[in-house]
């Protein structure tokens, strides 16, 4: 079991730390962590943000674990510098063209949510974003219009392969968790979501344990916010995607509970090639301080064991430890409370 460790900016480093405490506490055999630099740390030592060891390192792995990257000292660098540029960048080298976003409001915490306190308990949503494609990947540009006035123009468009093999992802996870996958599209406006919606509907023959429906994305919005319960799986494009995700995000409470997963068609000895990430950034103003809440690091080390290794019983320990030191209100400042990363790590692993 080979993993790559980068820990990235900001508080990337102190979470993954906390992380890789808990699943070195797992005692798996074989297990080996690589560490590389990668976002602002790796520009600083190395001149680029995504070195090509680290690129190297990551392809030899079975999965990646993912801090954060960002620092605010490279805000003036040309684009294709910027730390961010890492996680394009291997988002697009390791062909990662799926994002598994959960966002769950956890017992006790429903105060958090910005929702109504019984609607906010009933948010328990996986949603399953593209990742490669759409309009952030398509031809883009300015232009000069008829009246002399700057007119910029980016090219959405999705193929019938591309959204096949999003939809087996979301069809899959459909059937571990409901059976039920709701695709999010615009197909009343937008031939591209027409083409998805086509594409999805061919599919679902495939899978018929799985009910489909299909919502326009504004309603879905709408819907996330009003009426969560509805939902188990969602499945959209990258543009779509990333805004409810976002969505979903807020109305949980805090970003500091949030795991994420980019998974692709790789398959390794274990299970499928992915990268394991909290959702939030690397928070450079609290950054050496030992206050961020390293739970979202946690848990995706959970959703690594689960979809990377097949290891479901350890993920489920780790998510259940995670459950009873929330319950035993192990809380830190993003949830009002005043345990520190480490502190917040020694009480999973008592838990664990």
């Amino acid at each position: 079991m080979k993993i790559a460790v980068l820990a990235g900016d900001g508080i990337g480093p102190e979470v993954t730390r906390e992380a890789v405490r808990v699943l070195e506490n797992l005692e798996l055999p074989g297990l080996t962590l690589f560490e590389g630099d990668v976002g602002g740390a790796a520009y600083h030592r190395h001149g680029h943000p995504l070195p090509a060891e680290t690129l190297t390192m990551a392809r030899e792995a079975d999965a990646v674990l993912f801090g954060a990257v960002g620092d605010p000292s490279c805000d003036g660098l040309e684009r294709h510098l910027r730390p961010e540029q890492a996680v394009l960048g291997l988002r697009k080298e390791l062909e990662l063209f799926a994002n598994l976003r959960p966002a769950k409001v956890f017992l006790g915490l429903e105060h958090l949510s910005p929702l109504k306190h019984d609607v906010a308990s009933a948010l328990d949503l996986l949603i399953v974003r593209e990742l490669t494609g759409d309009v952030y990947f398509g031809d883009k540009g300015i232009r000069e219009s008829d009246d002399g006035a700057r007119e910029g123009w980016d090219m959405m468009s999705y193929s019938e392969s591309e959204v096949r093999r999003i939809a087996e992802v979301a069809f899959k996870a459909a059937q571990g968790s409901g059976g039920k996958l709701t695709s999010v599209d615009k197909a009343n406006v937008l031939e591209t979501s027409q083409v998805w919606r086509d594409t999805v509907m061919g599919e679902a023959a495939r899978y018929p344990d799985v009910t489909l429906d299909h919502m326009y994305v504004d309603n879905a919005a709408m819907q996330i916010i009003s009426n969560p319960a509805q939902f188990s799986v969602m499945v959209t494009g990258n543009l779509f995607g990333d805004i409810l995700s976002d969505l979903a995000s807020a109305a949980v409470g805090s970003i500091g509970l949030l795991p994420s997963a980019s998974m692709g068609a790789r398959e390794t000895a274990h299970g499928t090639y992915g990268l394991y990430e909290p959702i939030h950034g690397s928070a450079p103003d609290i950054a050496g301080q030992g206050k961020a809440n390293p739970m979202a690091t946690i848990l995706s080390v959970a959703m690594m064991l689960r979809h990377s290794f097949g290891k479901n019983d350890e993920a489920a320990r780790i998510e259940t430890a995670v459950e009873k030191a929330l319950a035993d209100r192990i809380h830190g400042g993003d949830l009002g409370g005043t345990h520190g990363t480490s502190a917040i790590g020694d009480a999973v692993l008592e838990r664990l």
